[in-house]
């Protein structure tokens, strides 16, 4: 009998390991994908993908131990040995010049490669790019851009695990609409009606009333049938819900705190993603925050457009305030407050000084909303009034209305579209740049 004791230690090690431990002109084994292949008639490169980037081996004759350069192709997995020499040309500034090849596994026989992978960025339609996903993925600009995504998740975490946040996971299967509208995914349960959700909203003010302070990280879905650039059906959204608040001030402030601390942390640990994309990362330090009326009013003046829906910002609207306080500020974040009751769920607190307006708000990131949030009404009372007003049957909301008649302090919280954000990050034009495999009215695959 055998039994298994954990990791074993192997010959095979990682770019990192060369860099940390100073390996130049030591003999090292490693495995990777052919990247690409480059003949230099006198010598070659072939050049290996790895999850920390590329590395370049070099071909002194035509074979290494019986693999010719001819015969090797991209796509193909290899583990190779050789010597480790300085090389300021290269990635990462080292190359392996090659003794040992050992061919792991190969495309399948007369396949080449659909798009130039090995090319700096890929030249071609979005459309292409995403309906041969699995294969564009593996373009090293392709590939910065979701390790960045990994960075501001890891960053949100960290910051909210820093401040006293317990992360919880929430149902995607619902029976409720928490956000109202028909922009829902219908679903048959079992013989019973339900939904994917919208957002994680009852539950994680349900969680409140446990931990005091809860995030998630997750999928949400919304039926939309309109096909923009910002516009998706399935996105990852960043929520996060805190008890004991002031205000919805106090959101605003957290999540400022929040993208702070996100912006430094890419700034460390993914450096090498930040200036292989030429991102210029945002200054948080000191966010402007206005009125929705007053922003409105302030475009309205400065770029002569006529105010045409007083409840709501247009997109062409978003765009030109987060101009004015580009222009005004050098911000290129804003939050607008107080939105109109009209506008928002049900849920929403309104403001007491005049209830046509919510203590809520949303954050704009270079002229598109990333974050909506707000206070939540948190008494019983007052929530069962405003669904009545509404024209809701509170009996429809039992399970949700048991937190408030059984206590629940002041909170409100906030989601962010994890897309939008990396998007604006990168100054891409389309959201689906930035989301892995994208979901939208026309494509369910690949």
């Amino acid at each position: 009998m055998e039994f298994v004791k954990g990791l074993k230690q192997k010959e095979v090690i990682e770019i990192s390991d060369i860099l940390s431990n100073d390996l130049k002109g030591k003999e090292v084994v490693l495995r990777g994908a052919v990247h690409t292949i480059r003949d230099m008639s006198e010598f070659s490169f072939v050049v290996l993908r790895k999850y920390e980037g590329l590395v370049q081996c070099v071909f002194v004759n035509d074979k290494v131990n019986n693999v010719s350069i001819k015969n090797l192709r991209e796509g193909s997995t290899i583990e190779v040995k050789g010597m480790v020499h300085p090389e300021d040309r290269a990635p990462n500034g080292f190359e392996i010049i090659l003794s040992d090849i050992k061919v792991l596994s190969e495309p399948a026989k007369e396949t080449t490669m659909p798009i130039p992978i090995s090319k700096w960025k890929l030249n071609t339609s979005l459309e292409t790019k995403l309906s041969l996903r699995p294969i564009a993925l593996r373009n090293v600009r392709e590939r910065a851009i979701f390790k960045i995504q990994e960075g501001i998740v890891r960053a949100f975490r960290d910051f909210l695990y820093s401040q006293h946040f317990t992360e919880v996971r929430t149902p995607k299967i619902v029976a409720g609409n928490a956000e109202g509208g028909a922009n829902v995914f219908k679903l048959e349960y079992f013989g019973k009606k339900a939904f994917l959700a919208q957002s994680p909203q009852f539950y994680k003010q349900t969680m409140v009333g446990v931990y005091d302070r809860v995030f998630e990280a997750a999928p949400v879905f919304r039926a939309e049938k309109h096909n923009t650039t910002r516009h998706l059906n399935e996105y990852t959204s960043l929520d996060f819900e805190m008890g004991y608040i002031d205000g919805f001030e106090d959101i605003m402030d957290m999540e400022a705190a929040m993208l702070s601390y996100v912006f430094e942390f890419l700034s460390k640990e993914y450096a090498k993603e930040v200036k292989l994309l030429g991102i210029t990362l945002p200054d948080t330090s000191n966010i402007p925050a206005v009125r929705f009326d007053e922003a409105k009013r302030l475009v309205s003046e400065k770029y002569d457009r006529k105010i045409k829906n007083p409840y709501d910002l247009e997109p062409e609207e978003e765009v030109l305030i987060g101009r004015y306080f580009k222009e005004e500020f050098n911000s290129d974040f804003v939050f607008v407050t107080h939105y109109p009751s009209k506008k928002r769920p049900f849920y929403a607190m309104d403001d007491p000084s005049d209830t046509k307006f919510t203590l809520s708000f949303d954050l704009l990131f270079k002229g598109m909303e990333v974050t909506t949030g707000g206070q939540r009404i948190h008494t019983y009372e007052d929530q069962v009034a405003k669904m009545v007003a509404r024209g809701m049957d509170p009996a429809d909301f039992s399970d949700y209305l048991m937190i408030h008649k059984h206590g629940m302090p002041p909170h409100g919280g906030l989601g962010i579209g994890l897309e939008r954000i990396t998007m604006k990050l990168l100054d891409e034009q389309n959201v689906r740049e930035t989301t892995l495999f994208p979901r939208d009215v026309s494509r369910l695959e690949p």
